[in-house]
């Protein structure tokens, strides 16, 4: 506590470079970082509701994630693909 009174009142804080934008709350990588922690809640949350309330065994709720997400890859495979057919790419 000590320490912390005296950076303030000393004023070290000035000496501190300052975080870059690249690494702020605001920008694009801490975004996409708050985005992925907030999907692996939901599904602790969806992994819990599986296995608590529909009484579905543990293997069972990772069966589930697993299909969703080989679903979820072929439907985004899909889609580039499609969204790819229209491209002439020089190989």
């Amino acid at each position: 506590k000590a320490a912390f009174i005296n950076f303030i009142s000393d004023q070290e804080w000035k000496s501190i470079e300052p975080v870059s934008s690249w690494f702020g709350p605001s920008s694009f990588l801490m975004s996409s970082m708050s985005a992925l922690f907030k999907l692996s809640m939901w599904i602790r949350h969806g992994h819990g509701y599986l296995t608590e309330n529909l009484g579905i065994p543990v293997w069972g709720s990772y069966a589930v994630f697993g299909l969703a997400t080989l679903f979820l890859g072929m439907v985004l495979g899909l889609v580039s693909a499609v969204l790819g057919a229209g491209c002439d790419f020089v190989t």
